[in-house]
Formats: C-alpha cells, sequence, structure tokens
C-alpha cells in the first residue's frame, strides 16, 4: 500500500431534551413546518436566550461517559457565517473554552484494539433545514426553509485524526451511538438527522508522519455512507497525487446514488467565522460536586454489559457483541432471559428471526408488538416440544401481525407438533415404499440420502412431526 488514510470525525449528536437549547420551543420531530418557532430561535430583535439545564446535564453526562475533563469553567461564543437556513446570521456555539476537552472511545476492526482520542465536546443549537424542490438545490426551482430545528440542542464531538479506515470510522460511528444511546441523551436516529457526521480526511504516504491536506465531507447521514464516502476520497487523493497534482482544501458532499464526493465550497478557516463571546449568555461555572452527582447517575456502559452478557450469560463474545450494540435490543433480550429462556436460545431468535422482522419493518426492539414475554412464551413452547423450530418460524409473523400469544395461534392453526411415534412411523413406512432410490442409495452407503426422506415425512404432516423421532424411526425401518 502506497498511502495511508488519516481521518478525525466531527459527529453532531441532537440531544433529547423536551425542549431547544435557548427557548421554550419544542423539540419534536415531524411537525408542520415553521410551527415550534419563537422570537428567540428566529433571532428577532430584543429576544434573550436563556441555557436549558437539561443540556448542559446531558453534555456533562456524556463527557464523563467519554472519559473526559470537565472544564470548570466554560462559555458559549457566535460563530458568524451566511446561510438561509441560520436566522440570526450567526450560531451560538462554543470555541475556545468548551464544556469537555479530551476524552477517548476504544474500538475493535479485524481483532486488533485502537483508541481514538477526542478533541473536545461542545455544545451548540442547530440550524434549520432547506427543503429543495428536487434532488439538491442545483436541481431545483424552488427552496424553502423550514425553522422548527432551528435552536435544537447539540453536542459537536470531535475526534483526534486517530482513525485509518473507513471501516474504522463505522466501528466509530457505532460505538459512540451506542453510547450515546445507553445515556439516554439521544436517539441518535440517523434517518432523522439526530446523529450526523462530517468526515475529516487526508492521505500521506506510508510511513510519513506529516499530515496531508484535508477535504471534509458534510452531513453524512448513514454508517455506509462514512464508510463508502471515506474510502472513495481517499482513492480520489490517492490518483491526484499520483499524477502530479495537489489536493485543495474544500468541503466536499456525499452523493450516495452515483457513490462519489463532489465539491461544495472551498473550506473555511476558523478566523472566517469571527468567534467572539456570546454576550447575551453569562458563562458555565460547574462544580466538583456537581460533576460527582453526574457521575453517580451513568448506567452500566456498553462494554461492560457485554462482559457481563459473557461472564454470567456464558454467550460467545459475538453474540454478546451484536446484543448491546443498541441499548433496545439488549433490554429487550435480558426481559426475555428474565422469563426463563436459555440465554443462548433467546440469543439464537433474537439475532435470528426476531433480527429479520425488525429489519423487515424497519422498527427497533422496543417498537416491535411482541414483547419480550411474548417471543418467551413461543420459546417456551419450543422446549416442551409442542411445536417444532420450523413451525415457530411460522407463529412469529403472525404473532407479529395479528398481536395474538403464541398459544393462541398455534391452537388456531392447528400447528401442534406430532409426537405420536405411532402415527408418524406409518408415514415413514409409506415414505420408505414411495422412495425406492434413495432408500437404495442410503443402503449404499449414501447417508445423506436420509434427508430427502426426512424431508417428505414432514412435508405428509405438514411440518407438525417432531423432527427427532422423524429421523429415528427412518434410521429403525431403514435398518
Amino acid at each position: 500500500m502506497k498511502y495511508e488514510s488519516v481521518i478525525g470525525l466531527e459527529v453532531h449528536v441532537e440531544l433529547k431534551t423536551k425542549t431547544k437549547i435557548f427557548c421554550g420551543c419544542s423539540t419534536e420531530f415531524g411537525a408542520q413546518p415553521n410551527t415550534h418557532v419563537c422570537p428567540v430561535c428566529l433571532g428577532l430583535p430584543g429576544s434573550m436566550p436563556v441555557l436549558n439545564k437539561e443540556v448542559l446535564h446531558y453534555a456533562v453526562k456524556a463527557g464523563l461517559a467519554l472519559h473526559c475533563d470537565i472544564l470548570p469553567f466554560s462559555k458559549f461564543d457566535r460563530k458568524n457565517y451566511y446561510y438561509p437556513d441560520l436566522p440570526k446570521n450567526f450560531q451560538t456555539s462554543q470555541y475556545d473554552l468548551p464544556i469537555c476537552l479530551n476524552g477517548y472511545i476504544d474500538i475493535e476492526v479485524g481483532g486488533k484494539t485502537r483508541r481514538v482520542h477526542l478533541t473536545r465536546i461542545h455544545m451548540e443549537e442547530d440550524a434549520g433545514k432547506l427543503v429543495h424542490s428536487g434532488a439538491s438545490i442545483d436541481t431545483s426551482d424552488t427552496t424553502f426553509v423550514d425553522y422548527n430545528r432551528t435552536g435544537v440542542p447539540l453536542l459537536e464531538i470531535v475526534s483526534e485524526p486517530d482513525l485509518r479506515s473507513g471501516e474504522e470510522a463505522r466501528a466509530y460511528l457505532e460505538k459512540l451511538r451506542s453510547i450515546m444511546q445507553y445515556l439516554g441523551v439521544s436517539d441518535c436516529r440517523m434517518e432523522e438527522g439526530s446523529m450526523r457526521c462530517d468526515a475529516n480526511i487526508s492521505v500521506r504516504p506510508v510511513g510519513s508522519d506529516k499530515l496531508g491536506t484535508k477535504t471534509e465531507i458534510k452531513n453524512i447521514n448513514s454508517f455506509s455512507g462514512v464508510q463508502k464516502g471515506i474510502e472513495y476520497e481517499a482513492v480520489r487523493q490517492a490518483q491526484i497525487l499520483d499524477e502530479g497534482g495537489t489536493i485543495q482544501q474544500a468541503t466536499r458532499g456525499w452523493e450516495e446514488a452515483k457513490g462519489i464526493t463532489v465539491l461544495q465550497r472551498v473550506k473555511e478557516g476558523d478566523a472566517d467565522y469571527r468567534y467572539f463571546p456570546e454576550p447575551d449568555l453569562i458563562p458555565i461555572e460547574v462544580s466538583k460536586e456537581y460533576i460527582e452527582k453526574v457521575r453517580a447517575e451513568l448506567p452500566e456502559m456498553p462494554d461492560a454489559r457485554r462482559q457481563r452478557f459473557q461472564d454470567e450469560l456464558g454467550l460467545p463474545e459475538y453474540d454478546a457483541n451484536l446484543l448491546t450494540l443498541e441499548k433496545q435490543t439488549a433490554d429487550y433480550f435480558e426481559d426475555v432471559v428474565k422469563e426463563g429462556i436459555d440465554a443462548k436460545t433467546a440469543s439464537n431468535w433474537m439475532l435470528g428471526e426476531f433480527a429479520k422482522k425488525l429489519n423487515e419493518e424497519g422498527v427497533t426492539a422496543d417498537q416491535a408488538p411482541v414483547r419480550p414475554a411474548a417471543l418467551a412464551g413461543l420459546l417456551k413452547l419450543i422446549a416442551k416440544g409442542t411445536i417444532s423450530g420450523k413451525i415457530a418460524k411460522k407463529v412469529l409473523p403472525e404473532m407479529w401481525s395479528s398481536g395474538k400469544s403464541a398459544d393462541d395461534v398455534v391452537k388456531a392453526q392447528g400447528l401442534v407438533q406430532i409426537t405420536d411415534t405411532g402415527a408418524i412411523e406409518e408415514i415413514v413406512k409409506s415414505v420408505i415404499a414411495a422412495n425406492p432410490q434413495s432408500v437404495a442409495d442410503y443402503k449404499a452407503g449414501k447417508k445423506k440420502a436420509i434427508g430427502f426422506l426426512v424431508g417428505q415425512v414432514m412435508k405428509q404432516t405438514k411440518g407438525r412431526a417432531n423432527p427427532g423421532v422423524v429421523n429415528q424411526l427412518l434410521t429403525k425401518n431403514l435398518e
């Protein structure tokens, strides 16, 4: 490999407060345009901001979970720039004295652990949203501005350039989202814009410690988009260098449909934003007592929960990793286990059929119509031998759509497993008689031929015969 990528991420996390950062307007997503606005978030003359104390609480909580130093004295600043979605022509943010400094996140990719250091975490307000009539501003006849999002509280989490690939960047984002969800400070729904990522990327010759010229990919709203965008940009920059060109420091956009980055504007520097202290907000002083009070509120974090699932429940590392990635999934899994279900059995279903239904419906575990006790009821029927695992895979979708219990679905559809050996043996004998070639293959040493015969028995019983009994009776009658 001739070049290596050097990547730093700026992640904006929308905080899950009921009201905006400096006013009492609702932060609810999906309202009619320009209905959650007031003189403060619209920046009308004479209006005065007041900091939402819950924003500070969430910022300190996130900083502690990410091993940051909480500054005892911080302040807000005005970041000046002109764009239609910014009604005040400046954004209230933090610059030289943010609420959190330093910190780190540990990630694992390809069996190797990397510590990604954090530069800072700061509080700021979100801007509004441009709504184009076409796919983008340059292909649109009209563009509208929705200011509902203006003033929604954000944490900007800035990493050091410690990442080296798109895959590592994705792992970092997944870990960060998991931590924010566990803390309860954000739902981190990228499809709703409550977690957005800007990726700074440069390339340099392998072995060099000198940073190359970076470009920034703005507002990527999916994990796959972050990974693909970084990988594309690394190749694009390497090709320019190979051809003797130079990299232009600029802001680029990721076009998902085309799989490319496109130039948006030449990159601004800090001086272009003309930062100065926000005169309408007093500085923030945080006491040691307050910090320790917030620290005491921290819940069990993803890494600790993953280890507990391995140590106490005996789950493999692979299962524990997947189950703890999203808090909703981990909570659901634990509720199923509390109903008396074996942990590995619950994990197999959670990561298999249940996950399949979640993906099909586009919902998270806490939104599933089949609640933990209901899924546990289904698994208990399998354990008792009332139904087979195969039948259970048909029962779950019916439970999902109808809201009925597993017991009710099984009884209504006559799905109770046939365990009567006498009844099954009669069918076994008829299948053997009807398939002489498979019988001959089996007796000639082709033991896999029994699989076809099992399938025929299951077909005749509509999947209701106990597979173990079928195998046993077929072996007995063939030999």
